[in-house]
């Protein structure tokens, strides 16, 4: 990784955890040099990432000062059914798509059904308020590609899935673990090397029991609110036993 970013991921870091807080005047240039030992460009290059991201700006003559805009955290309820998963992704559009045919099977566990006879591999990065907050790397099946290739590759793979009468499922389930983020992953969402994320495996089996949907997805873990009605089930539960008494 390019050592201007390596040096922007640790300024990133210090905006978004607030060691340097809003409108507050930051490290001058020669204090960056001497700190990261890298050369004068490198700090500007660094210094230049993020003014674009909107973090920085400068002042003529005073220096470069973090940005007063707020920094809107935990924007993105992580879904926790398949409805809420699916509402979720319906507006997003997917960029930077790659396309991979024919590639192998993924790797599939003891309750994730059988594979299918082939598969494409599409990649993509997901925006929200044009800020990317995950990148999926999906493995989906070849016959379910077919059915609507350019719906797959211009909108997000699983509403299309679920708006479709000919696709019948019978299990969703989903994995999340807490990772952190490497040096492509920090560069693609833009955030720190090592920051964590939260790493979601996605798996969509068909009435046939074919794993059609297999997914890798990395959420940044600064926008992400993992909320779940833990009563709500309970509640159900006692609804119907109450019905079950009144007959």
């Amino acid at each position: 990784m390019p050592l201007y970013i390596q040096v922007a991921s640790v300024l990133r870091q210090r905006i978004q955890s607030g060691q340097w807080g809003q409108g507050e005047k930051i490290s001058t240039l020669e204090e960056l040099e001497a700190e990261f030992e890298v050369a004068r460009v490198t700090v500007r290059q660094a210094i230049d990432v993020l003014r674009e991201e909107g973090l920085l700006r400068a002042r003529q003559g005073r220096g470069t000062f973090v940005s007063n805009k707020a920094h809107d955290r935990h924007w993105l309820k992580l879904a926790v059914n398949w409805t809420s998963l699916v509402d979720s992704l319906k507006d997003n559009v997917p960029r930077n798509i790659t396309l991979e045919e024919d590639c192998p099977a993924p790797v599939l566990g003891p309750n994730d059904g059988e594979p299918a006879k082939s598969y494409v591999r599409l990649r993509s990065l997901q925006y929200r308020n044009n800020e990317p907050y995950s990148v999926v790397d999906l493995s989906l099946a070849r016959h379910i590609f077919d059915l609507d290739s350019k719906q797959f590759l211009s909108a997000a793979a699983l509403p299309t899935i679920d708006a479709r009468d000919d696709i019948v499922l019978r299990d969703a389930h989903q994995t999340l673990v807490i990772g952190s983020a490497g040096p492509e992953i920090a560069d693609l969402m833009k955030i720190p090397l090592g920051a964590p994320t939260v790493d979601s495996h996605c798996v969509i089996i068909d009435d046939a029991g074919v794993a059609i949907y297999v997914g890798d997805i990395i959420y940044r873990a600064d926008c992400i609110k993992l909320q779940i009605d833990l009563l709500s089930s309970v509640q159900r539960d006692r609804a119907w036993s109450g019905r079950r008494k009144a007959r």
